[in-house]
């Protein structure tokens, strides 16, 4: 072992070269329909095997290692999606480029981290959609540019996602070990957020001085954010050989399941308790999917124990009941919706953040949970549908109330004046793509077409981008509110673009698990 640890910086670094190496190498000898359908990956992916026995022990002894010249759209659908994207992409270059979001009335840009989000968001959706030369272009900015040693407070969830998940898809699609060693070094930095006293991490780290802490308003970490990281972390991990970066959510992750509260809207208090709160299936926990409801992982994963599968089948059912159940039926059209339960009492609200949970049930009755998790998968997908149709926009405002009791010339869907925004958001259209791969329906397909075409006529801004508007039952006025979102190019764009697509082996469900910012990372076969 003490041998083993002296040379693992000697072997990390054969081990990039060899897997970037097989990458290359397989790249350049892929004839045929592989060569042509770059993403279309082989269920058991090829075997790398590196150097040193400590990769072995790990289990990491295969990569996934893929043809990837790149993709071009097949449908007109498909193109349309790219078109979108370039119209995005070039008010980001030209107004906001290396910078985090774009504000694309006033031609400017605003920053969260600095660190360049919506081009990192972006590198995988790129690379999918065959833009070979905006990503170099972006690679250069990476390779050249982006430094992770400044003085800025990054959030551990929203970093983890998107900038390290961001690179992580990147090299995975690309083979670009440049890709890589950002990961490694942003993980690195994250890495004090672990040092609580219950292990449960910190929200917010700065990346430069290593001083983590919990929010400035309150002293607890929300349990949906911090179980949302596993797949990043313990993907790095695999990737480099350091074990560290897994341990540091697996030390917490058993943890939190043996002791998390029933709701998955609470908080941890910093020496592991747990704080009363809302319970809703929204804002805070729609982060929770990835780990928690999603099946498939990105390492080898142990069968989840009979109790635990019992456990998610009770809850989701639970959703359902008559007495205390959060998914009751609108009037005046029999939409099942998810409330929200605050202090004992039913609320009829549901924040657009939700509508990812069809994806979430058809996913996981896909891999092996109930059939009706299904139907209900298919029942929440309509209402995700209405909230969006039956806005004079076609866009779902960001929260709606559900009309309960029948009255005359009442829609089901309420919005009140503070909850008509629309952000650009992609849980909608997320739930469509695997609603559509699942199921095979194509009114997932038109549903979708819609939403693309309500973007283009509300949200787009000629001189470049697209912006969050303010009012989406306004087709007169909509008020753009002069943001773009790093998620509509990394998530909004992507799923749309795989949605339209009809080849199932585009980035396999079987193959392939999203995070919660859409970025694709391998499932790998137990070694």
């Amino acid at each position: 072992p003490a041998a083993d640890r002296a040379g693992r910086g000697t072997a990390r670094r054969g081990i990039l070269v060899r897997v970037t190496s097989a990458c290359h190498t397989a790249r350049r000898s892929c004839s045929g329909p592989a060569a042509s359908d770059p993403l279309r990956v082989a269920t058991a992916p090829r075997r790398v095997v590196p150097a040193g026995p400590w990769w072995r022990r790990m289990g990491l002894g295969q990569a996934a290692v893929l043809c990837r010249p790149s993709l071009k759209p097949t449908n007109e659908r498909q193109k349309a999606v790219v078109a979108a994207f370039r119209h995005a992409w070039a008010g980001y270059r030209k107004f906001a480029w290396g910078h985090d979001e774009l504000k694309p009335v006033s031609k400017s840009f605003s920053e969260w981290f600095g660190l360049g989000l919506t081009l990192i968001d972006a590198l995988d959706t790129m690379w999918i959609l065959g833009l070979k030369k905006e990503f170099e272009e972006a690679r250069k900015w990476v390779s050249q540019r982006l430094l992770f040693q400044k003085n800025v407070d990054v959030n551990l969830f929203e970093s983890t996602i998107r900038i390290l998940g961001g690179l992580l898809s990147a090299f995975h699609l690309s083979g670009d070990v440049l890709f890589l060693k950002k990961a490694e070094d942003f993980g690195n930095r994250l890495m004090p957020a672990f040092q609580t006293p219950s292990k449960i991490p910190y929200s917010d780290v700065n990346i430069g001085t290593g001083v983590a802490h919990p929010p400035r308003w309150t002293s607890d970490s929300t349990v949906a954010e911090v179980t949302s990281i596993q797949l990043e972390f313990r993907e790095l991990s695999r990737l480099t050989g350091v074990k560290k970066f897994q341990d540091a959510y697996m030390r917490y992750g058993g943890y939190l399941l043996l002791r998390c509260p029933p709701r998955v809207g609470a908080e941890n208090r910093g020496e592991g308790g747990f704080s009363p709160v809302v319970s809703p299936i929204g804002a805070a926990a729609s982060k929770e999917r990835s780990p928690l409801c999603s099946p498939p992982c990105s390492l080898p994963c142990p069968p989840l124990p009979q109790e635990a599968v019992e456990e998610v089948t009770r809850r989701v059912h639970s959703l359902r009941g008559k007495k205390d159940g959060l998914v009751p039926i609108s009037e005046p059209g029999k939409l099942t919706f998810v409330g929200e339960l605050a202090h004992g009492r039913f609320s009829a609200k549901m924040d657009h953040l939700v509508c990812f949970l069809p994806g979430t049930l058809a996913l996981g009755a896909h891999h092996g949970l109930p059939a009706d998790h299904m139907e209900l998968a298919r029942a929440l997908m309509d209402t995700c549908y209405q909230m969006n149709r039956q806005m004079e926009t076609g866009l779902s405002p960001e929260i709606v109330h559900f009309n309960l009791h029948p009255q005359k010339s009442r829609k089901d869907v309420q919005v009140k004046a503070a909850d008509r925004h629309n952000l650009l958001r992609p849980e909608t259209v997320e739930s469509l793509f695997y609603l559509y791969r699942l199921t095979g329906d194509r009114k997932y397909q038109d549903w979708g077409w819609e939403l693309l075409r309500s973007f283009n006529t509300y949200t787009r801004v000629p001189s470049g981008g697209y912006s969050s508007i303010s009012n989406v039952q306004d087709p007169r006025s909509p008020q753009p509110r002069d943001k773009m979102e790093s998620f509509f190019l990394g998530e909004t764009l992507k799923y749309l673009y795989l949605l339209f697509s009809d080849d199932p082996d585009l980035l396999s469900l079987d193959t392939y698990v999203f995070n919660t910012e859409a970025h694709p990372l391998p499932i790998w076969a137990p070694s």
